[in-house]
């Protein structure tokens, strides 16, 4: 029993010891390029090797670096490939740079950094910290707080362009100086001057500030180009001054001047000389199509146009003029059709008709009088223009009557009604009296 104990615990402890080996290596490597004191506005650079005996199944994670006094670009999306053998152990990696500009002379401390790396055949992502380093940052000579450039090496160069040439008063001239300043920021690369010149306006252009690549997604330094236009202001002869760019070595601390030469303009009289003459041609052109117009021909021209625009402001307000009588019409019309007199001379033809119709007389008796009947009591009158009428319904409505009274007849009996209705108008309805139930 005692003897399987012991192998068990013997297998258990090969387990862990194989378990620990299999876990990966990585190891952090972190250098500041130079390593020596810079200046201020130098860029020096953070170079951090993270480097694994397997492979990287993910990018590492890096931090963010901050320095007050110092301006710090993290790293680039790529990194350098590495491939190191240390202690007999091949290590492959991943080269990642910080770009650090002072902009204060002082002493500057860089902590640990902490980074996670993914390395392969790995349980767990591993976590890892650089060693703490300092550098110191001093001040160039001269004094004075004005911006400085401060590089490993500085180019200038400088482009004129003409618009014309030779110039002549109200042409333009371009001028451009590129900067290529190596180790250092592009942002800290001073403008040049460009000086106003008499007799020429100035018009500066807005510069174009771009980093200074290294092909691999770093960055080398920076590059500036600012560009001025000059015009002409008239002939003569016109001087622009030359242009120092003074910068500092990085590496030695000396003070060095670049200097591009002025450029000297000659500028000749304005007038334009076209190759053919101008006036000639215009001459040939108009001797066969010359047009002469009298003072009286305009006059009558004027008043063409004054009586053709009074004809348009015409039929423009005829035309407004008719609506309106149209309409006027229209309503003049509607309301004869809906009159006690439209009525009548319906009812009238009405009468003389076979077969007699009624209804235009209701409809006149409704619009004369407002009444809807020929009731005595609303049309009061003497007994015997009851009587009359009375036989004159029956001689229509009468069951077994087959013959009807004649027209004259029929129109006496209308006429004697309408007298009636005019001499005895209708009864006033009261203020809330109902209304008819079946009008």
């Amino acid at each position: 029993m005692s003897r399987l104990a012991v192998l068990l615990l013997g297998c258990l402890a090969g387990l862990a010891g194989l378990s620990n080996a299999a876990e990966p290596e990585v190891r952090v490597q972190a250098r500041l390029v130079p390593d020596n004191a810079v200046m201020v506005g130098a860029t020096m650079t953070l170079e951090v090797d993270l480097l694994v005996d397997t492979w990287f199944t993910a990018p590492p994670e890096l931090p963010v670096l901050q320095l007050p006094g110092a301006v710090v670009n993290p790293p680039g999306g790529e990194a350098q490939h590495l491939n190191q053998r240390l202690d007999g152990k091949a290590f492959f990696g991943l080269r990642y740079s910080y770009q650090i500009t002072p902009t204060v002379a002082q002493p500057f401390s860089i902590p640990a950094l902490t980074f996670r790396v993914h390395p392969g055949q790995g349980t767990v992502a591993q976590t890892i910290q650089s060693a703490p380093l300092s550098f110191t940052v001093k001040s160039p000579g001269g004094g004075g707080g004005e911006q400085r450039l401060v590089a490993q090496a500085v180019e200038v160069d400088q482009t004129v362009e003409r618009s014309h040439t030779p110039l002549r008063a109200g042409d333009s001239l371009t001028r451009k100086v590129h900067i290529v300043a190596r180790g250092s920021q592009a942002m800290l690369i001073p403008p040049p001057t460009f000086a106003e010149v008499k007799g020429l306006k100035r018009y500066v252009q807005t510069p174009s500030v771009i980093p200074l690549s290294d092909g691999r997604g770093g960055t080398l330094g920076g590059q500036r180009e600012d560009s001025v236009t000059y015009v002409v202001g008239g002939a003569g002869r016109y001087q622009l001054p030359a242009i120092d760019v003074q910068w500092w070595d990085a590496i030695t601390g000396q003070a060095r001047t670049l200097t591009v030469p002025a450029v000297d303009l000659e500028a000749g009289e304005g007038s334009y000389q076209a190759p053919f003459s101008l006036r000639e041609d215009l001459r040939a052109l108009g001797q066969g199509a010359q047009i002469s117009i009298a003072s009286h021909g305009v006059l009558l021209a004027l008043l063409l146009l004054l009586l053709a625009g009074l004809a348009w402001a015409a039929r423009e307000w005829g035309m407004a003029g008719w609506q309106r009588l149209r309409r006027w019409q229209a309503r003049r019309h509607q309301a004869w059709l809906e009159s006690p007199g439209y009525a009548w001379r319906q009812a009238r033809q009405q009468c003389t008709k076979e077969p007699v119709r009624l209804d235009a007389m209701y409809c006149w008796l409704r619009r004369a009088t407002g009444q809807r009947t020929l009731s005595s009591s609303e049309h009061p009158g003497d007994g015997q223009n009851d009587v009359v009428l009375l036989a004159f319904l029956q001689e229509f409505y009468a069951t077994g009557r087959s013959e009807r009274p004649p027209a004259d007849a029929r129109r006496r009996v209308l006429q004697n009604l309408r007298q009636r209705v005019e001499a005895l108008p209708p009864k006033a309805q009261g203020k809330h009296a109902l209304k008819q139930l079946n009008p």
